[in-house]
């Protein structure tokens, strides 16, 4: 890490443009961008303070360069720019007013020392570090600005486990004790920031770190009190860790999973056993898991984000469903369907969208489906299991999997491993590869004509027929209109078997 003089804190082009824009105001690039120019890290989100005239400033930016304007925060003087240009590296501008009577003053009121050095874009040689995060980030500490930061900002807490874990760095003794004590204050901070700086945690390569020091110092179960009864609740064999060891361990398998999954994976981090499997079993997948898992479901945040706070809630349910039975064995029937509803109620109380909501309820509620497959995988079983979880099938197959990882330290028995990882190249296949097939067969008749063909009233009837149509499509046994409308008359009324009950374990 050099000094200022050497660092391209801009791309060239926009520097430029900036130095005319600005005209008589004093500008500076702060935070993040200041940091991660000396990490040597790729920046596409640049802070800019201004001393005056924020949002004009962002707004002269935003028509010069063709980008989205947004005015953030009129009283305080925060303007918002959004670039989508091939040429130039930067995603996000946001421009707002000193927060103090000078930049000095602005810099010791941020958060932590690392995000607190500003370089003037007038005089780019020289580097504003009043609090010494420079020297901080070169012994890899992480301290605030001020014994009260954290008292200011309760949020600061999370962001404090964030950075530490994001950047490898030491948490300084006097900023580990205003982080501990943050736990209770944080029910006074929106929930919509709470959830923003989650799903943060939830986007690092390996969240798991920063998600077991939050479950450390207790501000984890502040987050989610519906957790807590997790710790010390005893699970069958083969378990060996209680529940909310197991939660914690689903949550690290999950990022090595999806890390030997990736575009750009480590061989390296495949050489075990367990993991080359995966990458042998599942590798010819990467590209589609990477279209699933990557686009934004709402407002920025990742179907892969989610995933991990259904990691979270996978076993929520086991709390109201632990029993035993005259034998003295722990049962935990039903629990992803309670899981699914405590999962659902906590998207609310995140002010997740809608379809967040329901992706995460889903991917709860089927969690167990895969186990119930082992052995039982057919185009029939495929169909109907994308049909019951729609698109968060494929983040089911990817939790059931970790959750087998995070039964115990050791790898799981290698039967036991292989037998999932064919239940789950095979529903992979299905959705990527076979969708039309398998997935999505094109309807051979209508519920009206069907109805008209059979002589019976519309109604729940005729849902199910058309659903053993759709399955009996995807088995190959009907390809035709005429056929669909026989197997729907030999199968009018039939009696419900035990396979035809949707979501039951077998046996």
């Amino acid at each position: 890490m050099n000094g200022a003089a050497r660092r391209p804190w801009l791309p060239e082009p926009l520097a430029a443009s900036l130095a005319e824009l600005r005209q008589d105001r004093a500008v500076w690039l702060v935070g993040g961008a200041v940091r991660d120019a000396f990490l040597e890290r790729t920046t596409v989100d640049l802070d800019l303070a201004v001393d005056q005239g924020a949002i004009a400033l962002a707004r002269r930016v935003a028509d010069a360069w063709g980008g989205d304007f947004y005015a953030l925060d009129q009283e305080r003087d925060i303007g918002r720019v959004l670039l989508a240009r091939p040429d130039l590296p930067v995603r996000t501008l946001d421009f707002s007013r000193l927060r103090g009577d000078d930049i000095l003053s602005d810099l010791r009121s941020r958060d932590f020392t690392i995000n607190a050095m500003a370089v003037p874009l007038s005089e780019p040689d020289r580097l504003l570090d009043p609090c010494g995060g420079l020297q901080d980030l070169r012994q890899g500490l992480l301290r605030t600005c001020s014994d009260g930061a954290v008292a200011d900002d309760p949020l600061r807490a999370l962001r404090a486990v964030r950075l530490a874990a994001e950047f490898s760095l030491r948490i300084e003794k006097e900023t580990q004790r205003q982080v501990s004590q943050a736990a209770a204050a944080l029910a006074s901070i929106s929930a919509e920031r709470v959830r923003d700086e989650l799903f943060l945690i939830f986007g690092q390569p390996r969240p798991g770190r920063a998600v077991r020091v939050l479950a450390h110092i207790g501000l984890l179960e502040a987050i989610f009190p519906d957790l807590r009864p997790l710790r010390g609740l005893q699970q069958p064999p083969p378990h060996t860790r209680d529940a909310w060891e197991h939660t914690l361990s689903v949550v690290d398998a999950l990022a090595e999973l999806l890390s030997v999954l990736a575009l750009e994976h480590d061989e390296e981090k495949s050489a075990d056993l367990t993991m080359a499997q995966v990458s042998l079993r599942l590798g010819r997948f990467r590209a589609a898991l990477h279209g699933h898992l990557a686009p934004p479901l709402s407002a920025g945040r990742s179907a892969r984000q989610l995933l991990f706070l259904s990691a979270l809630y996978h076993d929520a349910g086991k709390v109201t469903t632990a029993s035993r039975d005259a034998d003295g064995r722990i049962h935990f029937y039903r629990h992803e369907l309670a899981g699914a509803t405590m999962a659902e109620a906590r998207g609310r109380a995140l002010r997740l969208s809608l379809a967040e909501i329901e992706r995460l309820r889903q991917t709860v509620a089927h969690h167990m489906r895969p186990l119930w497959l082992v052995g039982r995988t057919s185009p029939r079983a495929a169909h109907r299991f994308f049909r019951q979880a729609g698109e968060a099938g494929v983040d089911v197959v990817l939790l059931s999997l970790s959750d087998l990882l995070g039964v115990q330290p050791l790898p799981p028995p290698q039967d036991r491993w292989q037998a999932r990882l064919e239940v789950a190249r095979d529903l992979l296949e299905a959705y990527f590869e076979r969708q039309a097939e398998v997935v999505h067969p094109p309807a051979l008749v209508r519920g009206d004509e069907l109805a008209e063909a059979l002589a019976i009233a519309p109604g729940p009837e005729i849902g199910r027929l058309l659903r053993e149509i759709g399955e009996a499509q995807a088995d190959g046994s009907v390809s035709s209109r005429a056929e669909a409308i026989e197997l729907a008359r030999r199968r009018h009324l039939a009696p419900t078997t035990a396979d035809d009950v949707d979501g039951e374990p077998p046996g």
